[in-house]
């Protein structure tokens, strides 16, 4: 719609495509081929050299994932988007474009398990520091940044304690020093969450979980400003490599119609099984940004649209205690992705957090009986009866 801002179930549909540029298919074409041929050799030359747009070869740009990188920006609500082949092929080049050796990344106290190991790796080989941080207050951000800070890398909600951070008052810390703010928005898609309208300047999704939601593509993207999207597209991305098959942007496109949809249903089931498993005598704990009780329940309620579809929960007991509860489930799939069709759970302290030593798993509130609930699309009352019937036999 010409002229007119639409709404986020529109987006999702219609941003990024105009059928009259694609012979009026009204599915966006798949251009499955790795290379583009010219008119002639200056033409080639004029593309090479920047001064003509155009494709050249699909590792540096490709009309199928031009298409997905547009609509996420506009979902984001920035000015441009880049698509990658894994959402650490993302997190990989965005942190290597902002740091440099001797640059010091803070981070959110909690991260993925593969981050966590990315940084470890920075830190052994290129003397890229890292430290994490509450950020639960403006002083204790402020007294966590160091002269080096490069940048400020967040996950919220944090995976899997599902603690918040506020964005805006992160932001304001950063901005007083120059740092930019990096949110890996995995857990909530854009549905739910934008980080770029507080403030933040960078974000990053495994496109493989929400956005995809059907578990049949591993793939990541990235929203920011334009000039330093094609920056990295230029460089990191390019020379690096991790880019998206034409056919898995594809898959995505179709995925994201229907996110609205698949994130309301989500939440929903997700509601109605936080509050079966908060009142079970057999669970310890539950962590659930919905929760009234949860300590972060202002900030869901001031950035998130809703509370999302994952609950973390403890189980009273031992990791064999855990591990027995997983192996009793029979509709709930053990498993270590999110975002799809199906009910999945995991046991973050061997499985996705597996590489972080137990200290720092401990300090991250990682116990050996937490487990993570990605909440699917089934009927709620099948995924609490398959969970009730494991409880009773532990």
């Amino acid at each position: 719609m010409k002229g007119k801002k639409t709404r986020f179930e529109t987006e999702v549909i219609h941003a990024g495509y105009q059928e009259s540029q694609h012979h009026g298919s009204l599915v966006p074409p798949l251009y499955q081929s790795s290379t583009f041929t010219f008119s002639n050799a200056e033409q080639g030359e004029k593309r090479f050299a920047g001064i003509e747009e155009g494709y050249v070869y699909s590792r540096l740009g490709n009309p199928t994932v031009k298409i997905l990188e547009d609509r996420i920006a506009a979902l984001e609500q920035s000015e441009a988007g880049l698509a990658f082949s894994s959402g650490m092929a993302a997190v990989s080049a965005v942190l290597t474009d902002l740091t440099k050796t001797g640059d010091h990344i803070l981070c959110s106290q909690g991260i993925y398990g593969c981050t966590f190991g990315l940084l470890q790796m920075y830190e052994e080989k290129y003397a890229i520091s890292h430290s994490f941080s509450r950020m639960d207050s403006i002083e204790t951000l402020r007294k966590d940044i160091q002269p080096n800070t490069a940048v400020i890398y967040i996950e919220t909600p944090i995976n899997p304690t599902m603690k918040l951070v506020d964005l805006e008052m992160a932001v304001d810390v950063a901005r007083e020093k120059g740092i930019p703010v990096v949110v890996d928005n995995t857990f909530c898609s854009p549905y739910l969450q934008t980080p770029i309208t507080k403030g933040c300047d960078v974000v990053i999704h495994s496109a493989t979980k929400f956005i995809c939601g059907h578990g049949d593509v591993i793939a990541g993207l990235v929203a920011g400003k334009k000039e330093w999207i094609e920056r990295i597209a230029k460089t990191t991305q390019k020379d690096m490599g991790g880019i998206i098959s034409p056919f898995d942007a594809w898959l995505l496109l179709r995925g994201l119609k229907t996110l609205p949809i698949r994130m309301d249903r989500h939440a929903e089931n997700a509601q109605k099984l936080f509050a079966f498993l908060k009142n079970h005598p057999k669970i310890a704990a539950v962590f659930y940004p919905g929760d009234t009780e949860h300590p972060d329940y202002h900030i869901m309620k001031q950035q998130m649209k809703q509370p999302g579809g994952l609950i973390s929960f403890e189980v009273s007991g031992s990791k064999e205690t855990a591990q027995q509860f997983m192996n009793e489930l029979q509709l709930v799939k053990i498993a270590v992705s999110l975002g799809d069709a199906e009910t999945l759970i995991q046991h973050p302290a061997t499985m996705t957090h597996a590489v972080v030593p137990e200290i720092e798993r401990k300090k991250m509130g990682i116990e050996n009986t937490l487990l993570r609930l990605s909440v699917g699309l089934e009927a709620w009352e099948d995924i609490q009866d398959d969970l009730e019937q494991a409880l009773a036999k532990i």
